[in-house]
């Protein structure tokens, strides 16, 4: 990557290239964790994409929603909130509950080292307002209020020594101390939302202020930017490239600039042209809903299959963890992370520093699967949908060598006029997805 300084004009930050390590790196974590851990619920009801706005908020399974669900005033969280806690009892007052009285960043950063992780995105701010980090614009944060602690500051610290990046998520547009009016529906989110120049200014503060006290090496920008200050949006890109050097910004600059595109489980972007990630949690929500038992979660087998095909279709995963309000990581979740990590620790090289492939994904005849990345010339080959015991497929096209990463698999190939058949002989399902290379 070039060492271009930037300019505050469109025209010059237009020049950012997508660094090679976002590139390469493929796996994130995503975390989010705030006030809303404590209530930590939602009703479990569908992915995003799935329905229509008009249904999505009043029965929002996103549990950082819960403030907004709350101000809806009917609906499943409402419901709760008022059974659980009663008619006062007003979402602030969740604060002192929150006391993260168990929270060891350095083991959160040996968890995610363990899960093969390359790096983190903590959300620093959610629609709340309520900051993970002491601002000098504000005294509604973590320094001052609930934990007591620089959850920003002591996690950038121990990521970083872990050997991981780390990114911050700022709720670039929404913040309900400033205008708490309810979301219903999708036009609400820039129509209703934090529509003053006091907000416009005090984000714009903010995202400055995140940038030059941790030089994050993600700026996750969340649902937009406030239109009262749309002219500043290229002089913030460019502090932000030239204070970090290999920087990256997401697509949620309504609509004016991206270095890659989202997708957030089934509403987004993505295609093999371009730089995406795909973000999703482990269950539907982001925030810990403790209404999201182990058996609503994503399985291992789907979760190892969502990374390989966001991979071979040029993405990366950022997946969610929703810690506990005390500060500790769910089980479930760690069990997930610490599997995903071991299945990397054989795959990885099919995964890590490579690029889309000239083959596309496709389903054989049988029902197999076939994913494709590629490598330094090398042709990677995943296979999923394969039976215990004995399996069978043919590699239309593709005339050479193959051998499986996981090397307990014994495995026969042979060259045909079709392409290269394989045969493998002993397969497992706690293989998961089995990884092949033409790398000898």
């Amino acid at each position: 990557m070039s060492e271009m300084r930037f300019a505050g004009t469109w025209e010059s930050v237009k020049q950012h290239q997508v660094p090679k390590w976002y590139e390469d790196c493929k796996f994130g974590i995503f975390i989010h964790w705030g006030i809303y851990s404590v209530p930590a619920f939602a009703p479990h009801t569908w992915e995003l994409g799935e329905v229509d706005s008009k249904e999505w908020f009043a029965d929002n399974p996103y549990a950082e929603w819960y403030y907004n669900s709350l101000n809806i005033g009917k609906g499943p969280t409402y419901e709760h909130h008022i059974k659980t806690y009663g008619k006062d009892f007003r979402y602030e007052d969740f604060i002192p509950m929150w006391k993260a009285e168990n929270w060891n960043p350095e083991q959160w950063a040996e968890i995610f080292k363990e899960a093969g992780a390359q790096y983190v995105v903590l959300t620093t701010k959610h629609h709340d307002g309520f900051c993970l980090f002491p601002s000098k614009y504000t005294h509604f944060n973590s320094v001052e209020m609930g934990p007591k602690r620089n959850i920003t500051g002591e996690l950038t610290k121990a990521v970083r020594d872990a050997g991981i990046r780390m990114g911050l998520y700022y709720s670039g547009l929404i913040d309900w101390q400033f205008a708490n009016d309810p979301i219903f529906e999708d036009p609400d989110l820039f129509g209703t939302a934090s529509p003053t120049f006091a907000y416009a200014d005090y984000s714009y503060n903010q995202m400055m202020e995140l940038v030059d006290d941790y030089e994050p090496s993600v700026f996750w920008n969340d649902i937009g930017w406030p239109k009262q200050s749309e002219e500043a949006m290229p002089y913030f890109l460019s502090h932000y490239y030239n204070k970090v050097k290999e920087g990256v910004v997401n697509d949620r600059f309504n609509g004016r600039y991206h270095d890659f595109l989202t997708k957030e489980y089934k509403s987004g972007s993505a295609n093999r042209a371009e730089k995406w990630e795909m973000c999703r949690g482990m269950g539907l929500s982001f925030g810990y809903n403790a209404n999201e038992g182990d058996d609503q979660l994503i399985s291992v087998p789907d979760l190892i299959s969502l990374l390989v095909e966001t991979v071979s279709n040029n993405g990366n995963l950022l997946l969610n963890i929703g810690p506990k309000a005390d500060g500790t990581i769910p089980e479930e979740q760690v069990r997930r992370l610490k599997i995903l990590g071991a299945w990397l620790k054989i795959n990885g090289d099919g995964i890590y520093g490579t690029r889309v492939s000239d083959r596309t994904s496709e389903k054989l005849e049988n029902g197999t699967e076939l994913f494709y990345t590629q490598k330094d010339g090398n042709l990677n080959v995943f296979a999923k949908g394969l039976k215990e015991g004995e399996n069978e497929f043919l590699l239309k096209g593709f005339h050479g060598s193959l051998r499986p990463f996981d090397k307990s698999v014994r495995m026969e190939t042979e060259n045909c006029e079709e392409g290269l058949r394989v045969t493998i002989r002993n397969y497992r399902e706690d293989l998961y997805l089995l990884g092949m290379t033409s790398a000898m």
